[in-house]
C-alpha cells in the first residue's frame, strides 16, 4: 500500500500538487471551525457560535468549492452549497455591528438610561 501511495505521489504534476494543497487546506479550515466552536463553548460554559466559525466555514467552503470545480466533481461542488448560508450569516453579523445602538436596544425590549 505504501508503494502504491508513493507511486501515486510521484506521478503528480506541480499543478496537481497545488490543487491538492488547495483542497486539503480548505478541508482543514472547514474542520477547524468545529474545534474553535468547541473551545469557545467550553470557555464560556454555554453553547456559542463564534464569528470565527462562519469565517472558517466560508473560507474553507470556498477553497473546497474551487477544488471541486477544478476537478469537475459535481458531488464536491453541490456539497458546498453552504457557502451561501455562511456568507449570509456573516452579512447579518456585519449588519448588526453597524446598526445604531437604539435599534439594537429596541429589539431587546429594554433601554439603558442616558
Amino acid at each position: 500500500m505504501l508503494a502504491t501511495l508513493m507511486t501515486w505521489w510521484e506521478s503528480l504534476t506541480a499543478t496537481q500538487v497545488i490543487w491538492l494543497a488547495v483542497g486539503l487546506t480548505g478541508q482543514a479550515l472547514f474542520s477547524a471551525r468545529w474545534l474553535i466552536q468547541w473551545l469557545v463553548t467550553e470557555k464560556s460554559r454555554r453553547s456559542t457560535m463564534p464569528h470565527a466559525f462562519w469565517y472558517l466555514s466560508l473560507l474553507g467552503g470556498l477553497l473546497v468549492l474551487a477544488y471541486g470545480i477544478h476537478r469537475m466533481d459535481p458531488v464536491i461542488i453541490l456539497g458546498q452549497f453552504g457557502v451561501l448560508i455562511y456568507a449570509r450569516n456573516l452579512f447579518f453579523i456585519h449588519a448588526e455591528k453597524h446598526k445604531p445602538a437604539d435599534d439594537i436596544v429596541g429589539q431587546v425590549g429594554t433601554r439603558v438610561a442616558d
